[in-house]
């Protein structure tokens, strides 16, 4: 059984991982081109939430 401790615990674990991977990789993606318009909302989950609710669940 998964207590709240566990899942904030995880979810610091990957809050680090995500902060550390976008430092390292922020100028070395390559950019979309395409002329397709996009909209510039921000996400309503940053990506270490919606990878803690996967392996959370996966897990």
């Amino acid at each position: 059984m998964t207590t709240d401790y566990k899942v904030t615990e995880l979810f610091c674990i990957i809050d680090e991982f995500c902060k550390h991977f976008n430092a390292e990789n922020s100028g070395n993606l390559l950019e979309d081109n395409s002329g397709v318009k996009r909209r510039l909302r921000a996400a309503s989950l940053s990506d270490s939430e919606i990878m803690t609710i996967l392996l959370y669940y996966i897990v």
